[in-house]
């Protein structure tokens, strides 16, 4: 069965395995597109009880997704923004649906993640990532602001806080070798094998009996981590609406950020922008 009322998404479902391709040119943004699109396609996929397994890639081979679209306003983010609980933004809620989601969730991870991108990654179940070809980054810091779609909280639990400390105010992309050992991704893998790694292990998980998923996935439960959202919510929130954030981010926009030249080496950018900027 196909999905095919997604602007952004394109979903095929086999076997018990949704295969969603993230597919938002030119550098697949983070927008309120994609991230309604995500939303609205998790929750009707939590009704489905034909699927176990979903499984994300992207239709660009540079880019898995790029980071939140900088020209977001909280206008356009309103819509998202409706009923959710006190102290969480929109994009913590997109990290905790796709955290509590009842299937297993997995990210082929092929080409660069940064931002709300990366933290997409970190809150799906398992990333499997292409050696050589993918990338991994919290670049919040560089822009004035810090992580505020969960990325402190998941990448301390993950990878710990002595690491997630690293990432976050390194502001540096990172390998996925170094990614497995730091235990942020599951498996650094050949860029040819990935698609073999992962599709095997989404068909043998989708045909376990009956109930099996379900009881493992009650069994090791993602942490509540609502008093840490909250304290990144806060600590984003401080930051993001200062003059100096909006300038530095005008800047990026004007040098090229959310271009695909620009996007490449995005830290660069950002690190040169900040020494004549603030």
């Amino acid at each position: 069965m196909d999905h095919d009322s997604h602007q952004t998404l394109r979903v095929i479902r086999k076997d018990g395995v949704a295969h969603v391709t993230i597919d938002n040119p030119p550098v697949n943004l983070l927008g309120v597109a994609l991230m309604t699109d995500l939303r609205d396609l998790l929750t009707a996929l939590a009704a489905d009880d034909a699927v176990r397994v979903i499984v994300f890639d992207s239709a660009d081979p540079d880019f898995f997704l790029a980071h939140v679209d900088m020209t977001a306003t909280p206008e356009a983010l309103a819509a998202l923004a409706a009923g959710l609980p006190e102290g969480v933004n929109v994009f913590q809620a997109l990290g905790e649906q796709l955290r509590h989601q009842p299937q297993v969730t997995i990210v082929k991870l092929a080409g660069k993640a940064r931002g709300g991108g990366a933290e997409f990654v970190v809150a799906a179940d398992m990333a499997f990532a292409a050696i050589g070809r993918a990338g991994l980054g919290q670049v919040e810091a560089l822009m004035g602001i810090v992580p505020g779609g969960g990325a402190t909280q998941y990448l301390a639990e993950r990878i710990g806080r002595n690491r997630a400390l690293e990432v976050v105010l390194g502001g540096d992309l990172f390998d996925v070798e170094t990614a497995e050992r730091y235990g942020w991704v599951n498996r650094a893998v050949p860029a040819d094998e990935l698609d073999d790694v992962v599709d095997r292990l989404a068909r043998h998980i989708a045909a376990l009996p009956d109930g099996v998923v379900a009881a493992v996935k009650h069994a090791i439960a993602p942490r509540d981590l609502t008093e840490g959202l909250v304290r990144e919510n806060d600590a984003w929130a401080g930051l993001v609406f200062r003059p100096a954030t909006a300038e530095l981010m005008g800047a990026g926009l004007t040098h090229g950020a959310q271009t695909r030249d620009g996007e490449h080496d995005l830290e660069s950018l950002f690190r040169g922008l900040a020494r004549s900027v603030i």
